[in-house]
C-alpha cells in the first residue's frame, strides 16, 4: 500500500504531464513507420530514411513529454528537428508535434509570451528562405499559409490559457463569497447570542446595586446573572461546536421549546413580558424554528436596552406551513424603540427570513410603540 500513495502524489505533481509520454512514444513509432507522410512546407522530394531521419523525429517527438514544465526548450527543440525534416526532406508525421507544442507555449507561458511569438516568427523566415532556395520554389501563398495554420495553433493555445484564467478568477471569487458569506453568519450567530445573553446580565448587574438593602431579592438577582452566564457559555459552546470541523450532526439549533426559557431570563432581567404560544410545530421544520428563536432572542434583546421596562408582547403562531412571530412594545416609556443601535440585529433577522422565504416587517406604531412581525415557511422554498 505503499507505493500507491507514491503514485497518486507522482500523478498529481505530473498532471497532465504523464498524458504527453505516451503521445511522444506513439508519434515516435508511427513516424518510423510510415514514411513520407507528414507535412511539407518547401516542396523538396522525398528522401529515404536514414540515421538522420531518426535523429529528426526524436527531436520532434520526444521533447513534448516536457512540454509542460519546459514549454519554450519543447518548442524550441520542436521547431529545430522540424527544421531537419523539412530541409532534408524527409516529410515525417513527427512534423505534428509542432502546433502541440506551440499550443502548450501559447497556453502554459505566462511572460514574455509576444517576445516568443516574434522570435520564432522570425526564425521561420531564414527557414523558408532556404527552403525556397534548396527546392523547386513555390510560392510566396504557401508559406503564408503554412505560418497562418501555426498562428491558428498559437491563438488556440492563447484561448485555452485565457479560459484557465477566468476559470481560476472565476473560483477564487466564488471562494472569496463563500468566506465572505461564513464570515457574516458567524457574526450574525455572535451578534444573536451574546449581545443578548450579556444585555440581560447587565441589566441585572445594574439592578443588583440598589438590592443591597434587601439580600433576598440581592440573591435572586445575582443567582439570575449566573443562570445568564451559564446560558450564554453554552449556547456559546454550541456555536462553536459548529464552526469545528470535526463536529458532526449531533449538534441541534435551539429549538422554538426554549423560548419560555428565553421569556422567563427577560422577565428576570425586569422587563414585563407576555408570551403566547399556539399550535405544535410543523415536522421537519428545518431553520424555521432556529429563526423563529432568533426573531424573539433579538427583539426581547433590543426591548431590554431601549424600551427597559416597557410591556412586552410575544406571540408565536405555529401553523402546518408556516411559524408566525410578533413581537410588540408599548409606549408607556419615552425611550420605548426598538430601533437603537447599530441596526445590525434587525437586518440580520430581515436577512435570515428572506432566504428562507418569508416576510419580515418592523416599525413604529400609531401608538408609539414598537412591533416585529415575521412569517416563516416551516419548510425551506424549492
Amino acid at each position: 500500500m505503499t507505493g500507491l500513495p507514491r503514485i497518486q502524489e507522482l500523478w498529481r505533481r505530473s498532471g497532465t504531464t504523464l498524458w504527453y509520454v505516451p503521445l511522444a512514444l506513439v508519434l515516435f513509432a508511427a513516424s518510423l513507420v510510415y514514411h513520407s507522410n507528414g507535412t511539407d512546407v518547401g516542396g523538396l522530394p522525398n528522401r529515404p530514411f536514414d540515421a538522420l531521419a531518426v535523429a529528426a523525429i526524436a527531436l520532434q517527438c520526444l521533447p513534448l513529454a516536457g512540454r509542460k514544465q519546459w514549454p519554450v526548450i519543447c518548442f524550441t527543440v520542436v521547431s529545430l528537428g522540424f527544421a531537419l525534416d523539412q530541409l532534408r526532406g524527409y516529410h515525417t508525421l513527427a512534423g505534428t508535434a509542432l502546433p502541440i507544442a506551440l499550443i502548450s507555449v501559447a497556453s502554459q507561458l505566462e511572460h514574455h509570451r509576444r517576445t516568443t511569438a516574434l522570435a520564432f516568427t522570425a526564425a521561420y523566415i531564414p527557414l523558408a528562405v532556404a527552403l525556397d532556395e534548396v527546392g523547386p520554389g513555390k510560392p510566396l501563398s504557401e508559406y503564408v499559409m503554412f505560418y497562418l495554420a501555426v498562428a491558428l495553433a498559437w491563438g488556440v493555445g492563447a484561448w485555452l490559457r485565457t479560459s484557465r484564467a477566468a476559470e481560476a478568477e472565476r473560483r477564487r471569487r466564488v471562494a472569496e463569497d463563500t468566506r465572505t458569506a461564513e464570515r457574516t453568519r458567524i457574526a450574525r450567530e455572535l451578534h444573536d447570542v451574546v449581545t443578548h445573553h450579556v444585555t440581560a446580565m447587565v441589566v441585572q448587574a445594574e439592578a443588583a446595586r440598589y438590592l443591597t438593602a434587601a439580600p433576598e431579592r440581592l440573591d435572586q438577582s445575582l443567582t439570575a446573572v449566573t443562570d445568564t452566564g451559564r446560558r450564554a457559555i453554552t449556547d456559546l459552546r454550541h456555536l462553536l461546536n459548529l464552526l469545528n470541523p470535526d463536529h458532526g450532526t449531533g449538534a441541534t439549533p435551539p429549538p422554538v421549546g426554549r423560548l419560555l426559557t428565553l421569556v422567563e431570563q427577560t422577565r428576570r432581567a425586569g422587563q414585563p413580558v407576555e408570551f403566547t404560544e399556539e399550535g405544535t410545530p410543523a415536522e421537519p421544520t428545518g431553520s424555521a424554528d432556529l429563526v423563529a428563536y432568533r426573531v424573539v432572542q433579538e427583539t426581547l434583546t433590543n426591548a431590554l436596552k431601549y424600551a427597559h421596562g416597557s410591556a412586552t408582547s410575544v406571540r408565536v403562531r405555529h401553523c402546518e406551513r408556516e411559524i408566525t412571530v410578533e413581537v410588540s412594545t408599548d409606549s408607556s416609556s419615552q425611550k420605548a424603540s426598538l430601533t437603537g443601535g447599530s441596526g445590525r440585529g434587525l437586518a440580520g433577522l430581515r436577512e435570515r427570513v428572506d432566504v428562507l422565504g418569508g416576510d419580515f416587517s418592523a416599525g413604529r406604531q400609531p401608538d408609539g410603540g414598537f412591533a416585529v412581525r415575521v412569517r416563516i415557511p416551516a419548510r425551506s422554498p424549492s
